[in-house]
């Protein structure tokens, strides 16, 4: 099977839409740190220990989610570089090393969403504890 020049291309929008709510989530979470490192300033609590260090996974979780959406959307200018240049086997790999750079970014995606669920969990106890 042969590939189109705009095949690699379909995955533009697709990589650009992933990437938005990446970034909302990115300085969500930023947003989030700073006022939970001022609350633990005030009043060091063990739960909020417990929820930055699930904050620091999920801004790792995040950074790579990001690298390997735009490290796809790069495959996928090389891919449709390599179709122009009739180079279809190469065209071929890069392409499919893109789709495999986007089902791994949201497969990080699905694990820093377990991962908010289990800070939000750790908020939620910290409430219930608080008189």
């Amino acid at each position: 099977m042969r590939i189109e020049l705009n095949t690699p291309a379909l995955l533009f929008p697709a990589i650009s839409f992933l990437l938005l709510p990446y970034t909302n989530r990115y300085l969500a979470l930023a947003n989030l740190i700073r006022n939970l490192l001022a609350e633990h300033q005030n009043s060091p609590h063990q739960r909020l220990v417990q929820q930055i260090n699930v904050l620091r996974r999920r801004i790792t979780l995040i950074r790579l989610m990001q690298s390997f959406a735009v490290f796809a959307m790069l495959l996928s200018m090389i891919s449709m570089l390599s179709i122009f240049e009739q180079w279809f086997g190469a065209g071929h790999a890069l392409f499919f090393a893109a789709l495999v750079s986007v089902i791994v970014s949201l497969a990080l995606s699905l694990w820093e969403i377990q991962l908010s669920t289990e800070a939000l969990n750790l908020q939620l106890e910290l409430l219930e504890a608080s008189p």
